[in-house]
């Protein structure tokens, strides 16, 4: 057996899937935390370790990988922004934008999985994250009780700079680690 086929049977064994998974979710848990309090929502790296974690796995394991970040957030642990966790946050005003994190990953990792081209993904990235803008800014209104526009100016128009830069950023380290990853395999 070669050492490529032996590499290539490794990247697709239930092993490799977990650790990778797992790691996601680590990475996750690390960069989401981070964040710049700029008003009711926080800028924060959590949408970029999900476009990161769909170049490096598939968008199901992508999106599993966010699941269980969220599940340990909901029970408790401090891997949401600004270093908090738990069930009111999920409640709180934010918590539609922490769930909506999941059809975002399941839409941009479907685009990324099946179209190469760069601009498809980015579009595929971008109709994620404006699903997800809907679902947490319904969410948000709701709770804060905001009118549509007031919470689109503060939590969606100042945002969307800072992640199309996220997702150009995730577009072009993404596929440049999963191929290194693959050499140190092999």
């Amino acid at each position: 057996m070669t050492n490529q086929t032996t590499a290539g049977s490794f990247r697709r064994s239930n092993t490799y899937a977990m650790t990778m998974t797992a790691l996601m979710t680590a990475v996750t848990c690390i960069l989401a935390p981070l964040s710049i309090p700029i008003g009711p929502v926080p800028i924060s790296l959590t949408n970029f370790a999900i476009y990161l974690s769909l170049y490096l796995l598939d968008w199901k394991k992508g999106t599993i990988s966010y699941f269980i970040y969220l599940l340990l957030g909901f029970a408790g642990l401090p891997v949401f922004s600004g270093f908090t966790g738990g069930v009111a946050k999920l409640a709180g005003p934010t918590g539609g934008y922490i769930v909506g994190f999941i059809p975002m990953a399941i839409i941009a990792g479907f685009v990324i999985d099946h179209c190469k081209k760069h601009w498809v993904q980015l579009v595929g990235m971008i109709v994620g994250t404006m699903i997800c803008y809907a679902l947490g800014t319904v969410w948000f209104c709701f709770q804060a009780n905001y009118t549509v526009s007031a919470a689109l100016a503060v939590c969606v128009i100042p945002f969307i700079p800072a992640d199309l830069i996220k997702m150009v950023l995730a577009m072009s380290i993404g596929p440049e680690i999963r191929k290194r990853l693959g050499s140190v395999v092999q």
